[in-house]
């Protein structure tokens, strides 16, 4: 009997229940669903009609809950091609239309992203969920992503949220973004950004 492929499910909103495929655990780490759920409890319906940008894709599920949650568009940023290839194969079988999938290294992808929103007056919500820092190659990825997140214009965002390993501790302020929230799902923690005030 062959083996099912490994898998997840849409959570909530109007795909709930969706199978979503995953790619390889050598390349990419998917979200828990306990973790997924606890984010969109605390995003609730601020989500609806806006947009959502899940910065290392990896099988979409975190972007794709949004859609399915009532998120305006998704963005997804995914530099594996074998991942690419299972994430663009979820988006299609979802809502293709109000998704965007760009490959390629997201530090590098984000900033055109934001500006193209900026350019439409439009804001988005960013989920960073990078490969944990005990990979191999990404010692020094945290830091990577405050130095991204402190490079960001604030009215382009309404909140950063990220997934990190619980061991790392990330600061109060990072640029013009205030730490609001903290919470802990034993190895993986989201830390929650908004704007200054």
């Amino acid at each position: 009997m062959k083996r099912d492929r490994l898998h997840t499910y849409i959570i909530g909103g109007k795909y709930r229940g969706k199978k979503i495929y995953l790619p390889s655990k050598e390349v990419t780490r998917s979200s828990k669903s306990r973790l997924r759920e606890s984010l969109f409890n605390t995003l609730q319906f601020e989500l609806v009609e806006r947009n959502f940008i899940e910065m290392f894709g990896g099988s979409g599920s975190v972007g794709l809950e949004a859609i399915s949650r009532g998120a305006k568009r998704a963005w997804f940023i995914e530099r594996d091609a074998d991942s690419f290839k299972t994430l663009r194969s979820n988006c299609d079988s979802m809502e293709p239309a109000r998704c965007d999938i760009r490959l390629g290294d997201a530090f590098v992808v984000l900033p055109a992203i934001l500006e193209e929103l900026k350019r439409r007056g439009e804001k988005a919500y960013l989920y960073i969920d990078p490969p944990f820092s005990i990979r191999e190659g990404n010692a020094d990825i945290y830091q990577k992503v405050l130095e991204t997140v402190e490079r960001i214009d604030p009215d382009t965002i309404h909140a950063v949220i990220v997934e990190h390993m619980s061991r790392e501790k990330f600061p109060e302020t990072v640029g013009d973004f205030v730490k609001s929230k903290e919470k802990k799902f034993g190895k993986s923690t989201l830390t929650y950004y908004l704007p200054a005030p």
